[in-house]
């Protein structure tokens, strides 16, 4: 057991490039990782880290080790998932990720039904705008929205939403209609994080730059704008579905609504799915697919 110890810690280090991370990853303390490399070092009697105050590198030795050691590492964990599979119930920490609101008004409900049905399931829900990385933050599902980038993550689609742009009746009672989308440079256009609009015309995606007197990463606060009659709006269904409904906002330009795009569950690709992670993955997707039903 002796030429184990240190491995999993030392792996860690230089795959998160830092001793803190790396004590994040392995749910354990800085010191703790500290002494194990420490103590693999002394045994090797090689140096395979140098550490300033400021940085960790990797020594040409190091590099050699961790070549070596990092398939064994990945074995042994797929080893202990295998292991956890065949485990009734699930158990243990999950760690998710979503986009702010999203996960506010979608996710976080559908997460504490989940916690209700499997009660040794833990939760750790990180609700931000940036794209984190999985792998080096232990994170075992992102609920990501529209167009995937190439990635090395395989996604489940679990749903969909459509884009719409839409205004007040009174926005468009005093500065008109718009009907094609070289008339979006008359009007006031609510610009959110992107300052370009996504539209579909004689079949072919077509992206618009669009320009006005607001612009907020905040699509509650875009809504709100246009609800105000200050101009024309493009989001998300979930922000506008009610508003649409009422007639509080309505459509335009619907000729060139883009096509629907994915709600997606991704996970890394290089280990086997956990009960709890495969269990998580399927209920959302059942959830979203009785919700879609009844609307």
């Amino acid at each position: 057991m002796a030429s184990w110890e240190g491995v999993s810690e030392f792996v860690a280090v230089v795959e998160t490039n830092s001793f803190t991370d790396a004590a994040k990853k392995l749910n354990t303390s800085v010191a703790q990782v500290s002494r194990r490399v420490s103590a693999l070092e002394e045994r090797l009697a090689v140096k395979l880290l140098l550490r300033t105050t400021r940085k960790v590198s990797v020594t040409e030795a190091g590099l050699v080790y961790f070549q070596q050691c990092k398939h064994l590492v990945d074995g042994l964990e797929m080893a202990e998932l295998a292991v956890t599979q065949m485990q009734a119930s699930p158990k243990g920490l999950l760690k998710v990720t979503a986009a702010v609101t999203y996960g506010e008004m979608h996710l976080a409900p559908l997460l504490h039904q989940f916690l209700e049905q499997y009660p040794q399931v833990d939760l750790e829900l990180i609700l931000t705008n940036q794209r984190l990385d999985l792998i080096e933050q232990g994170i075992d599902v992102a609920i990501r929205l529209g167009r995937l980038e190439d990635s090395s993550l395989i996604a489940k689609r679990l749903s969909q939403r459509q884009l719409y742009v839409c205004a007040t009746p009174e926005y468009l009672s005093r500065f008109g209609e718009p009907h094609t989308l070289s008339e979006l440079t008359h009007h006031q256009c609510l610009v959110g994080s992107l300052e370009h609009w996504r539209f579909k015309e004689n079949g072919r995606e077509k992206s618009v730059r669009v320009s006005g007197r607001i612009k907020c990463n905040s699509g509650f606060a875009l809504l709100d704008a246009a609800k105000r009659h200050l101009g024309l709006v493009q989001l998300p269904d979930y922000y506008v579905q009610t508003a649409l409904d009422n007639g509080e906002l309505v459509e335009v330009l619907s000729d060139y609504r883009d096509d629907r795009e994915g709600i997606w569950a991704m996970y890394p690709q290089n280990r086997n799915l956990s009960p709890k992670v495969r269990l998580l993955i399927d209920f959302l997707a059942q959830q979203f697919s009785e919700q879609a039903a009844t609307t």
